[in-house]
């Protein structure tokens, strides 16, 4: 199973909205098969692996990290190719939490004579895929928030300056990150402060959305964001009452504007994920603005937490601390980091966790 793990993390960025999914098929002690799912449309991992094993299939016990599907989408059921190759036993990570699946998978490989084992190393494959199980089950996609600051908390000097607080192990790691996403978010004044490009810069085959929430259409059209609106999508999330003249200028040049609800004269952050969702995007990952991160915080509506802390310090009263919003009244109620994990990057300390909301 742990083979069958690495081989879904393969395809990590590539198979949204559909999870990520390895497996590994063995007989007589022995690996006769493998695969893994590469890109939505295309063939399931169990559909790789039991062409990998050929007729060796027969009598084998398959692992796989996700229940098998038994329903047609974009290609058919993997039951069917299971059954018809004469598989003996399935072992299964977890159950898949998709309405038109859940158990079904199951029941049918059972019917046929098949055994089931549920739930090997369950916690690991739900890891590896906790955007698409947010998003199946929910309709919003799951949110990281990135953060790269001094020891003692700023995001910027008292004049804003901010490049470069990381390191470059640390802004490199990031790329990746970006190219795992599905869309990389950020606030309107990070783009006006720092003219983004928001592209992860390397060799990667996919490029995310990329999305700023500018409640009032600010952007300017000069802007590098807007520039290269032919080399990755650009979206920005605005009120329904920014300029119409704005957003006309903006939609010639390629943008895709949002026109949202507002709170408090900004953009309704939980309407903006909803509207995401329903755009097959699972997994967004937010960079820049401290009150963007904030808000999301206040709003109970990030997911995960990556802080890159350096070991500097900037010090100064006007400078800029890493997350704004309206924050908690009271320890108690402080957003909590759960499963924490830490590690060094360049000699930052990278540290990461799920976010935990008081009820």
């Amino acid at each position: 199973m742990r083979d069958a793990i690495s081989l879904a993390e393969r395809a990590t960025g590539f198979t949204s909205p559909n999870p990520l999914v390895g497996c590994v098929i063995v007989k007589g002690g022995r690996v006769i098969g493998r695969g893994y799912h590469k890109k939505a449309g295309t063939p399931h991992a169990e559909i790789h692996a039991l062409r990998s094993a050929g007729k060796r299939s027969k009598g084998a016990t398959l692992y796989v990290t996700l229940e098998p599907c038994d329903h047609f989408g974009r290609t058919p059921p993997c039951t069917d190719a299971v059954i018809k190759a004469g598989i003996k036993s399935v072992v299964i990570g977890m159950k898949d939490p998709n309405p038109v699946n859940n158990g079904r998978g199951m029941r049918r490989l059972k019917a046929h004579g098949i055994s089931i084992r549920l739930g090997v190393l369950a916690k690991e494959c739900a890891s590896i895929n906790r955007p698409y199980l947010k998003w199946i089950t929910s309709g919003l996609p799951y949110v990281t928030i990135k953060i790269a600051e001094s020891l003692d908390g700023k995001i910027a000097t008292s004049t804003g300056e901010s490049r470069w607080i990381s390191s470059g192990t640390s802004r490199e790691y990031v790329q990746k990150m970006r190219a795992g996403a599905d869309a990389v978010m950020t606030g309107i004044n990070t783009v006006l402060k720092d003219d983004p490009l928001l592209i992860p810069r390397g060799d990667f085959k996919k490029y995310p959305v990329r999305i700023v929430v500018d409640s009032a259409l600010k952007i300017p059209v000069g802007s590098k964001l807007v520039k290269n609106v032919d080399k990755a999508p650009l979206w920005i999330a605005a009120s329904k009452g920014a300029s119409a003249k704005r957003k006309l200028a903006l939609q010639d040049r390629g943008v895709k504007v949002i026109g949202l609800g507002a709170k408090k004269g900004r953009v309704d952050l939980k309407e903006l994920l909803s509207f995401l969702g329903k755009n097959m995007l699972t997994s967004i990952l937010v960079e820049g603005g401290a009150e963007l991160a904030g808000s999301l915080f206040d709003g109970h509506l990030a997911d995960e937490a990556v802080f890159f802390i350096a070991p500097k310090i900037i010090g100064g009263r006007g400078a800029v601390t890493s997350v704004r919003g309206e924050g908690v009244r009271h320890i108690d109620g402080a957003y909590r980091i759960k499963d924490m994990t830490t590690r060094l990057s360049g000699g930052d300390i990278v540290a990461e966790g799920r976010v935990e909301y008081k009820k």
